[in-house]
Formats: structure tokens, sequence, C-alpha cells
């Protein structure tokens, strides 16, 4: 028997059956096709920020056929989305996945399925609450783009631990962990970008991420409050381009220290990424724009 999701007006999938003559063999497997969007977040243009891909879906397949595709799709992360309340409700159940593991908050894969919401299944919507493993997360549109609630996910200072310095290859002035990431921060913007860290020793390390951060040097640096970059290779991701999640931990660590609740952020990788930040008690709120890359159908096995 074979089945598959198919496309209505509002692109939300629907699920078609294909019926065989009775002279036809039985088949065992279920094919599965589905809407894809690719959506590079924060980014004012395409190339730039962090690509994603979310799949509307009316409801999650198996957790090995969800990791699967994020492994096909090889994206830092593939956001799956299911209307909350079987089709009722307002709401979105919303999960997370590397090419590696299934993760429990994603900054840019949920931008990235806010602007699918609001601009491609239900383009008059101006808001969107997502149900997620790390709580509701809301998203409003804003002037610039989106801006998404989250929580924040303050850290405690550490001695650094045995082989950080080694293996990010420079010595940081202060190392924070909570219990989703080392942070290590440096005296200046110039050596978190020149960093290339052994990334099997990052890998080895006992939080799944590095977060590296410096203080803005003005005009230098774009006028931007912090700098960061990510490296997560034991999620299967060597650098994030630009990593929300690690936003939460960066925004209460630099708020107080800048004299501020409101951030401008750059993520200094490759292809890099604006985020604006604002403290506001123990949440997160980030801001960002989203560029459409790809809208396309796949069609797995399940």
């Amino acid at each position: 028997m074979f089945a598959s999701f198919a496309l209505n007006d509002s692109f939300m999938p629907t699920i078609v059956s294909d019926r065989k003559p009775a002279s036809v063999p039985c088949y065992h497997s279920l094919i599965m096709r589905t809407p894809i969007f690719q959506v590079d977040a924060f980014a004012s243009r395409v190339f730039s920020g962090n690509p994603a891909a979310v799949l509307p879906l009316p409801r999650f397949p198996s957790e090995s056929t969800m990791q699967a595709i994020a492994a096909e799709n090889n994206l830092s992360e593939t956001a799956f989305l299911v209307r909350d309340g079987g089709g009722e409700g307002n709401d979105y159940r919303l999960r997370w996945f590397t090419p590696n593991i299934e993760v429990p908050l994603c900054g840019h894969a949920t931008l990235a399925s806010a602007a699918v919401v609001m601009n491609r299944l239900e383009p008059t919507r101006n808001r969107v609450v997502f149900h997620t493993a790390s709580g509701a997360l809301t998203v409003v549109r804003s002037a610039a783009g989106y801006v998404m609630n989250f929580p924040a996910r303050p850290a405690a200072p550490v001695s650094a631990p045995a082989g950080l310095p080694e293996a990010l290859g420079a010595v940081p002035v202060e190392v924070l962990v909570n219990q989703f990431n080392y942070m290590a921060v440096f005296a200046s913007t110039q050596i978190v970008r020149g960093l290339a860290p052994d990334m099997a020793a990052i890998a080895r390390m006992d939080r799944p991420g590095v977060i590296v951060t410096a203080a803005g040097n003005g005009r230098d640096d774009g006028n931007y409050d912090f700098v960061s970059r990510y490296f997560a290779p034991a999620k299967g991701i060597p650098e994030d381009p630009v990593t929300g999640a690690a936003h939460c931990m960066l925004a209460p660590y630099w708020a107080p220290r800048l004299g501020k609740t409101e951030l401008r952020a750059f993520q200094a990788s490759r292809r890099g990424g604006e985020i604006g930040c604002r403290l506001a008690g123990d949440r997160v709120e980030l801001e960002g724009a989203c560029v459409f890359y790809l809208e396309g159908q796949i069609e797995v096995e399940i």
C-alpha cells in the first residue's frame, strides 16, 4: 500500500491514498511525500545566516525517519512542524534534528519555522506559538523580521577544563559552563575570529558545544556589542553558522557586563549572521530576518 502527503493550496500536507487493484501485490512500505522549505535564518540576503530545512507534517514520523531526513539534508538543523491538536489548533509542535541527534532547543530553525508559518502556511498570521522540548516558544513579526522568546541559559564560571585551551588554540580570559555548553571568553574579537579549533578535541569535551566570544570593538566590529562563534562537532556541526540557542547563554553574560539589556550581536562564522538580543528576566528575546532559498517536495519510505 502506498500513501503520500500532498500539498494543498496553503502548502499544508494532506494524506492521499493510492489504492491498487486487487491483482496488484501488496506492498509493506509507505511512501511519504511532503513539502520542504530551506530558509536562511538570521539573514538579510541569500547565502548568509544559517540555513535550516523546515518540513510541515500532519504528524511526526518515527524518530529514525526524522533523523535519516536530517542526515540526508546535511544542514545544521532540520525542523519538523506539526499543527497542535490534530490540525484544529492555532499552535504548532516543533522538533529539531541535527545530522546526528535531536536537540532540545534550536534558534535559527525556530526562526525559519516561523517564517514558513507566517509567509507560506498562514500568511495573515503575525504570531505563532511552538510547543517544544524547551517549553512554549512564541514568535512574532517585527519590523526587522521576527522576534523569538526563549528561556535564558545562565552559566557559572569555572576553571578551564583540561584540554580546552589546547583544543581552541588560545587561552581564554574566562570560562563558563552550564548543562549545554562551555563558553570561553577572549580578550578581543580578533582572537575569536582567528581561532582554528581542533574539532576532534572539541568533540571529546564533556559538553556538546563550545561558545567563544569577546566584547565588540566599536566600528572595527560593526558596532556590535559582542561577537561569537559556536563549535559543536559532537552534534555533527563542526561550526554552526548562526546559533540562536547560544545567545540564550551569551545575552545573560554580556548584559550586566555591558550595562544594557538590548544588545547587537554578530556570529563570526564564514557565512556570518546578525542577532538582536534583549534580556527580559529569565527570558531572552532574539530578533532576526529570514530569506527563502528553496521550496520543494521530498519523498521517503517510512
